[in-house]
């Protein structure tokens, strides 16, 4: 068996919301197919993929170095030991054949949208959902598909007044999420205060509320967020500087008691591994938000949860960025703490399969081969017109 042909579209996911780093007025994203000689049913096994917001498409990267260097491996030297499937990690090390230690920026985000379509067509060759297959490798041998979930939104937007975020977090609690999450940092202190607190009049006995920075403070500012906060029951306050300020990090946990998360622009276990050593996270109570999809993929995420668990933390305290269903088979399969959602924003390639409903801030995966990404109707009609 073996890879006939790597696919790549650019996609537009472009909004108007900002938060208070950026805008995706012009955000996109990569989309991928990995195409195999392997038939099911009378048609080829193909794998697809693709990064999560806020890094943009990778076509080039995929195209003039990822792409071709599994298209031109002897097919032999990326299957497991049977000889039946691909191995991942044979994949993965041939993708980073000629590419120096270091430097873990765009191309972590290339390799690792490559790196999710290759596990989806392994778990489809393989007859069985995603999350199982891990389970049975590299788990406890029984995935519990039954992941927490959190509704990320809150953001900036033209004309959006304090009305308008309460019904925004709102809607997301009557559709079963128990914690919501906005963005601060984009406007005053005073007025993310009050914006912070019209959303937890809202919330209900069980319901949490969870802020997100996104970089953009110093240390100064991030602690005087961190002091000013501190009133509140905050589910976590996220990411206040800039990802690799990790004395910033650091600090602000001596005079910020309550759970803190960052994670999500680490794109390697190097990275992780700086954050668990240098960075004052505390693993009785901080949460990780490493994105398999932009740090050199599953591959990788294996190698950081290793490291982890070295350094005392469970993969319990994993509750991966992007709001895509890798992340979720790697929760159901892996034992992690749940994953990122977002309701309304960068569909098609957010949310979950089809019928699933968020319940008391938890959904059930269905058993679907591969990622599941064939349950989801209007994203399995993006990923097969590439195909076509």
């Amino acid at each position: 068996m073996k890879i006939v042909d790597i696919l790549e579209s650019t996609r537009p996911i472009r909004s108007d919301i900002r938060n208070a780093f950026i805008d995706f007025s012009k955000m996109t994203l990569s989309l991928v197919a990995v195409v195999t000689d392997v038939l099911r049913d009378g048609r080829p096994v193909i794998g697809y993929g693709f990064n999560s917001n806020g890094r943009y498409g990778q076509g080039g990267l995929i195209r003039e170095r990822f792409a071709p260097r599994l298209l031109e491996a002897d097919p032999a030297t990326l299957l497991d030991e049977r000889g039946d499937n691909l191995d991942p990690h044979k994949c993965w090390a041939r993708m980073m054949l000629n590419e120096k230690p270091g430097g873990h920026g765009e191309r972590s985000v290339a390799v690792g949208t490559i790196d999710m379509a290759i596990w989806d067509a392994v778990a489809k060759i393989a007859g069985q959902p995603l999350f199982q297959l891990l389970a049975e490798r590299y788990g406890t041998g029984t995935p519990n598909p039954r992941v927490f979930v959190y509704a990320a939104g809150g953001y900036y937007y033209p004309g959006k007044d304090i009305g308008g975020l309460q019904r925004e977090m709102a809607g997301y609690l009557e559709r079963g999420y128990s914690v919501v999450k906005m963005k601060i940092g984009g406007a005053p202190l005073a007025e993310d205060c009050r914006r912070i607190e019209s959303v937890l009049k809202i919330l209900g006995p069980g319901q949490q509320l969870a802020v997100d920075a996104n970089g953009r403070f110093d240390l100064a500012t991030a602690i005087d967020y961190g002091r000013a906060l501190s009133q509140y029951p905050l589910f976590w306050y996220e990411e206040a500087g800039d990802p690799l300020d990790y004395e910033l990090q650091a600090k602000l946990g001596e005079v910020y008691p309550g759970p803190m998360a960052t994670g999500e622009n680490l794109f390697s276990m190097q990275d992780a591994r700086n954050l668990i050593r240098h960075g004052g996270m505390r693993r009785d109570r901080d949460w990780l938000q490493f994105d398999c999809a932009l740090s050199y993929g599953l591959v990788e995420y294996l190698r950081t949860l290793r490291m982890l668990d070295d350094y005392g933390w469970s993969a319990s305290r994993c509750i991966p960025h992007g709001g895509h269903q890798m992340s979720l088979a790697i929760a159901a399969g892996l034992g992690l703490g749940g994953n990122e959602s977002y309701p309304d924003l960068f569909q098609p390639y957010g949310g979950f399969p089809d019928g699933v409903a968020v319940r008391d801030g938890y959904v059930e995966l269905p058993p679907l081969p591969g990622i599941g990404f064939e349950g989801k109707a209007d994203l399995i009609a993006e990923m097969r017109d590439l195909a076509r």
